[in-house]
């Protein structure tokens, strides 16, 4: 790979990954990479960090994130990019979606601890973050420490996955609250890995609502899904972005650079951001 590359999906440990920035850094500098974004969930936490480490390595950083969102019934994420991380309707709600993740958090341990799984504490699960951004994974995790389930699979069927034992719904907006939220806060918002989402059918509707860009390289993904993907930012005149969902060790199907963009498709991306809705 040469130097004109970019992963723009990428998560840390102040998400739901083991890499830290550093680690993060070290890795997308070892695949060639020039420019790279932390998409973690929910959060932007891990954004000051990051950036002292990819100016050391010389490798920008985008402003990103990744927005949980729900369409009847169908988890749906909008990547967020190059918005303001100063002041903006965005950061602000993030502060609002992390406290939401710590109370329902509270609820699901709650709802263990009722099952005999006493052992199993907030304070535990915040200490495999570095963030307030805690998700069913983490608490997956200790569940499987703990020795009470055998896999993180089997976590999410007897207690974490929807409809099981010590499930708690969590907080929701609507993919179209998150892309007003990316657009009024200067950035593009973008639907992530529309390849596992599998709602291709909501595209008009959520690029009538703002949407400005598909995440059409995704890891593993055939070229006939990419090219449908390509042919659908066509058609909208959609930005085409892509990434590795790198999580570290969390996620072993993928890793950083695994799936990338040309560096050109980056600036059509950033000369996009700041037309708000």
């Amino acid at each position: 790979m040469n130097d004109r590359f970019a992963d723009l999906h990428i998560h840390t440990n102040f998400s739901d990954s083991t890499a830290s920035p550093q680690e993060v850094v070290m890795e997308a500098s070892a695949a060639g990479l020039c420019c790279i974004a932390i998409a973690d969930h929910d959060t932007v936490d891990a954004f000051p960090e990051t950036l002292a480490a990819a100016e050391s390595a010389r490798i920008e950083l985008l402003a990103g994130v990744e927005l949980s969102s729900e369409y009847e019934g169908k988890d749906i994420h909008i990547l967020g990019y190059c918005f303001d991380l100063k002041d903006s309707p965005l950061v602000d709600q993030l502060h609002h979606m992390q406290q939401a993740r710590i109370e329902r958090m509270k609820k699901m341990i709650s709802k263990l601890q009722g099952l005999g799984k006493r052992d199993i504490t907030l304070e535990d699960v915040a200490h495999l973050t570095r963030s307030d951004s805690l998700g069913r994974l983490h608490l997956a995790k200790l569940l499987v420490a703990r020795g009470h389930v055998r896999s993180i699979d089997e976590a999410f069927e007897k207690y974490l996955g929807e409809g099981a034992a010590a499930y708690f719904p969590k907080y929701k907006q609507t993919p179209l609250e998150a892309i007003k939220l990316i657009r009024d806060s200067g950035g593009v918002a973008v639907m992530a890995h529309p390849v596992l989402t599998n709602r291709d059918a909501l595209i008009p509707m959520l690029v009538e609502a703002g949407l400005g860009g598909i995440e059409a390289h995704y890891p593993n993904s055939s070229m006939v899904t990419v090219n449908r993907y390509m042919d659908i930012a066509r058609q909208y005149d959609l930005v085409v972005t892509g990434g590795s969902d790198a999580h570290g060790a969390a996620k072993t199907s993928t890793f950083i650079g695994k799936a990338y963009v040309p560096y050109h498709w980056v600036e059509v991306l950033k000369s996009r951001a700041g037309k708000r809705a």
